[in-house]
């Protein structure tokens, strides 16, 4: 789940079909090493001039290429970068990668979504940055700026293979006039999973409200994992995947379920609606219609669905009837590092080719893409959360939403593990949130869940319970 990649499909079969190979790593003369003077350079994206991420496609060809051939200029160096553009469903993008980097060709600097970081370093296509280009690359001055919670959607068992592009959080947003009317207060922050609960008690009691929306079951798709039960993972001190095992039956695992159980069977959120394979999109249209009362989500919802403007489900008052929180532990103290509260990140991040030809001057190329200057040339006028908190406290200023989110979540969030096998996992994780929502007891939920589980991960001993 990317954040800055949209899933558009209908891509354009011309570009799909582009060979990376005549201008992969290794078509230029000279010395490879450090004090080269004549260097090539090329650069990949699922990104296109006049399609899929153009603002993207415009920045690294009109703005990245022409600054840094001139930065290299200044220094005696001369640099040849090309952008090899792609506009492509996501998968197809990924395949292609694949495949140039198990040829050994492929650009110099590539885009990939921070979920595939493992599964690709796991089959050898992708190296720690310091073994491609050297100890050097954990001097860079953008590390500082980056929360390590962030710096792990680029991350894999301790390494960092790729810097960060962007991210999101998680939140709870709730209507502050459904709240007035309930007796809540118009500043809400619960510290635990009961209070929640005990809000969505006070809202049954208005007519035509569901009090509660916490994405569960299938056809929310991976919603219903980033926004619903990994957050409650977290909050519960679970994580999907730690210390190498899949986290089956235990007691973090049940207890999510449990939260699922007393929302939907307790008659505090829609059963139909998880559902419909409409559902959460109906979910966005009747909270902004002011008849959900608290709603789990990211920070998307904010800046692209009640948008009020452009939104997709515009609220015209969203500023003054729209508020946020953070995502309560269960209890204070029993989240995920003994946090208070919890939240999950997703986003795209740019890697090495660790085939290159110049891998020292392809990470000056990488980390200057990654500089302050460079990240805000990309967003122009659009405010959008991005990895680095010095770009956030200048942009996201005048946002205090956005600025919530840079603050307050990025510095607690996690992320979900960039294995190959994790997408069959999520749909088992969500089959379980959809059992609990028919009315299956959480532990039998969870008890099938493992049993799944173990299916997918090659046996119980990969699976911790």
């Amino acid at each position: 789940m990317s954040v800055r990649r949209t899933r558009t499909a209908g891509a354009l079969a011309a570009v799909a079909t582009v060979v990376l190979a005549a201008t992969a790593c290794g078509n230029s003369g000279g010395p490879a090493g450090r004090d080269a003077k004549d260097i090539t350079l090329t650069i990949s994206d699922n990104a296109i001039a006049g399609g899929k991420n153009s603002r993207s496609a415009d920045w690294i060809q009109n703005w990245v290429i022409p600054k840094f051939i001139e930065a290299q200029k200044a220094k005696g160096v001369t640099a040849k970068v090309t952008f090899v553009p792609s506009g492509v469903d996501d998968e197809q993008y990924k395949t292609k990668l694949a495949l140039d980097l198990r040829a050994r060709s492929g650009s110099d600097v590539i885009s990939i979504d921070g979920i595939w970081v493992g599964e690709f370093a796991q089959a050898g296509y992708l190296k720690p940055l310091s073994e491609v280009a050297g100890a050097e690359t954990d001097g860079w001055e953008g590390w500082a700026q980056i929360p390590e919670t962030v710096q792990g959607l680029g991350s894999f068992e301790g390494k960092r293979y790729a810097i960060p592009i962007g991210t999101d959080g998680r939140v709870l947003y709730y209507n502050r006039k459904l709240f007035a009317q309930a007796g809540l207060p118009a500043q809400w922050q619960p510290r635990s999973w009961q209070e929640i609960l005990d809000a969505g008690a006070k809202l049954k009691a208005l007519p035509g409200v569901t009090p509660i929306q916490i994405n569960a079951g299938t056809a929310m798709g991976e919603a219903t994992s980033m926004q619903g039960a990994l957050p409650l993972l977290a909050g519960a001190g679970g994580e999907v995947f730690v210390n190498g095992k899949w986290t089956g039956a235990s007691q973090p695992t049940r207890d999510m379920l449990d939260f699922y159980a007393k929302v939907y069977g307790g008659g505090l959120g829609d059963p139909l609606l998880q559902q419909e394979a409409k559902g959460r999109d109906k979910s966005f249209q009747r909270f902004a219609e002011g008849k959900i009362g608290i709603l789990g989500e990211g920070d998307y919802f904010w800046r692209s669905v009640i948008e009020p403007k452009a939104g997709i489900s515009k609220m015209a008052d969203r500023d003054s009837a729209v508020g946020y929180a953070l995502i309560p532990a269960r209890t204070p103290g029993a989240g995920i590092r003994g946090q208070d509260f919890v939240s999950m990140s997703g986003g795209s991040v740019r890697t090495l080719n660790p085939n290159s030809k110049f891998p020292h001057q392809a990470f000056e190329l990488l980390s200057f893409m990654h500089s302050a200057e460079a990240v805000k040339a990309e967003l122009g006028d659009v405010p959008r959360l991005t990895a680095r908190t010095d770009v956030n406290t200048e942009v996201l200023a005048g946002d205090p939403m956005l600025r919530f989110v840079a603050e307050k979540i990025l510095p607690i969030t996690a992320a979900r593990p960039p294995l190959a096998v994790y997408p069959q996992v999520s749909v088992a994780l969500q089959e379980a949130t959809a059992a609990v929502v028919g009315g299956t007891a959480p532990d039998a939920a969870a008890a099938a869940y493992q049993k799944k589980l173990e299916g997918l991960v090659g046996g119980a001993d990969n699976v911790t319970s």
